[in-house]
């Protein structure tokens, strides 16, 4: 494709979850909690600084954009359309040489095609499970491997997680991540078309795998990721959809290089920019959500990975 980067006009009142909505929030705070979700300061500092910024409700602002899993979920653990299990696999190489995931298959007896799901920098959250239920619905075999699970599984909140996390050996954790991959696309109920979605961390390492796999992984869609080595983008064989907040400079500042790079090694890309979204958009859970915004970037995702998968 190689098409120039769009640009979609949205709605302008995309709303939270719940309570108080992103447009009520001060980019400041927005940048503060980017900075904490990143690991640059704990939580404690996150809401000191928000409160000091002199802003009316800048700590109510920020207590805002703290998760609820609970409220965001949009596919049942029972849905009648699909059935989910955690399984164990061999992860040589890693970082304890097993890991576990959260399998999930559409009814049916199979094979169909695959999609690996990639969590964040915090292990395997509600949100990210749930993202793998909204893919087998789409008739996909959906699989989130937890990158914490060598170290005791997500703990069962998001800062614990960050820590844990952080504290792996980051080499370690891709080659699980890659092995999950392998995992899942030699699986006995996939037919052997993999593609690969994951979000901020998960987004890299979706850019990661398609640089990694070259001709293994058949379709690959990061949100908000770090961009793959410039001097790795010629393995990447797969076809990519690249989706991005418009408010993430952090990450924006890596698409120049990286879509040069992919026009120079020929690699059939597309990426999005969505009009005033925060990183994190597609996560219903906090206010960074943009319901438009995530509607739309995932009926594309949806689109994109049938016409590759199929």
């Amino acid at each position: 494709m190689n098409a120039p980067t769009p640009r979609d006009h949205l709605a302008p009142d995309d709303a939270a979850p719940k309570g108080i909505t992103q447009l009520e929030i001060d980019q400041r705070v927005f940048d503060l909690y980017d900075e904490y979700c990143h690991g640059g300061i704990d939580r404690r500092e996150f809401l000191k600084r928000a409160a000091a910024l002199g802003i009316a409700g800048g700590l109510v602002m920020a207590q805002a954009l703290l998760p609820r899993y609970a409220e965001a979920q949009t596919i049942s653990f029972t849905d009648d359309r699909i059935k989910g299990t955690y399984v164990t696999y061999p992860s040589p190489g890693g970082t304890s040489g097993t890991m576990r995931g959260y399998l999930v298959k559409p009814v049916g007896q199979g094979p169909f095609p695959a999609v690996v799901v990639i969590h964040e920098n915090r292990g395997l959250n509600p949100y990210i499970e749930d993202v793998a239920r909204r893919c087998a619905v789409e008739g996909f075999l959906a699989f989130a491997p937890d990158g914490l699970f060598p170290v005791g599984g997500y703990p069962g909140n998001d800062d614990d997680g960050r820590t844990l996390q952080a504290g792996l050996d980051q080499a370690k954790v891709r080659t699980d991540m890659l092995n999950s991959a392998r995992f899942l696309k030699t699986h006995a109920l996939s037919n052997r078309k993999l593609g690969a979605t994951g979000f901020c961390y998960g987004g890299g390492v979706v850019n990661f795998l398609a640089a990694t796999m070259g001709p293994d992984l058949q379709a690959g869609v990061p949100y908000y990721g770090a961009a793959a080595d410039t001097a790795s983008v010629p393995k990447i064989k797969s076809p990519l959809l690249i989706q991005y907040a418009e408010n993430d400079e952090r990450i924006n500042a890596m698409w120049p290089a990286y879509g040069a790079a992919l026009k120079a090694a020929n690699v059939p890309h597309e990426a999005f920019f969505y009009p005033g979204t925060q990183h994190g958009f597609h996560n219903n859970s906090t206010p960074r959500y943009s319901e438009a915004a995530a509607k739309l970037s995932w009926e594309r995702s949806m689109a994109f990975f049938h016409k590759h998968l199929a």
